[in-house]
């Protein structure tokens, strides 16, 4: 009796222990109870965990730009965009007029108009309006001395003063009217001056000038000087 009883209880542990093993056969570590699967992970977490070394930083330079020359300098009165290209000149002319009929002389006004292509040289043209005594029973001589050439400065624009000299062809016309003779002639007019800088825009300006003329048959070689304002453009 005894021997029956303990195969029954064997029988029923085996089978008891049966569906364990087939619940986790067919669903794996999964179906495990949470303490079960914890304590198997612990288990396994036999191997510590290596400490790297953090990894070099790369250093990236910049490549450095070659340093750009600087601009050349402007000299200081000339510009492309506003620059003092031009020139306008206004003052007062004296003029000694001498040739074989009469001899005057004549106060006026000289106005004078150029254009620099560059800091040394100018195209130039120029007028001169002058009245003088009464000769010829009281005839008031005129002169008017119209030209146009070439100028050249010495020393940039920018110095306070700077020297010039220019030649001038052209005519002049003159009177009062010798009989059988023209009031009209060809006209050289060659000198120079200076021109103090006051400012950026504003000049003064002194000049001599000799002037050669043909009248009355015959050639004069006269002088005139005067002194004015230039206005730079």
């Amino acid at each position: 009796m005894k021997r029956l009883v303990l195969a029954a209880f064997l029988v029923l542990g085996t089978s008891a222990s049966l569906p364990a093993q087939s619940s986790l056969l067919l669903f794996g570590p999964a179906a495990q109870p949470a303490s079960q699967s914890v304590a198997s992970a612990s288990n396994f977490n036999l191997v510590p965990e290596l400490a790297l070394p953090p990894a070099p930083a790369r250093a990236f330079a910049t490549p450095s730009l070659p340093a750009l020359p600087n601009s050349p300098a402007r000299p200081q009165g000339y510009s492309d965009d506003v620059g003092t290209r031009w020139e306008l000149g206004i003052g007062y002319e004296y003029v000694h007029f001498d040739s074989v009929p009469f001899s005057a002389d004549l106060h006026g006004l000289h106005t004078d108009l150029a254009y620099n292509l560059n800091e040394w040289f100018a195209l130039e043209g120029s007028v001169v309006s002058a009245f003088g005594s009464d000769v010829f029973a009281g005839e008031t001589s005129k002169y008017a001395l119209y030209t146009a050439g070439g100028r050249i400065s010495w020393g940039p624009s920018r110095h306070r003063l700077t020297p010039w000299a220019h030649a001038l062809v052209g005519g002049v016309h003159v009177n009062p009217q010798v009989a059988r003779e023209s009031k009209d002639s060809f006209a050289l007019q060659l000198g120079g001056g200076a021109d103090w800088r006051v400012s950026a825009r504003f000049s003064i300006r002194a000049e001599v000038d000799y002037v050669r003329t043909q009248l009355y048959s015959d050639s004069q070689n006269n002088v005139q000087a005067g002194v004015g304002a230039v206005i730079h453009f």
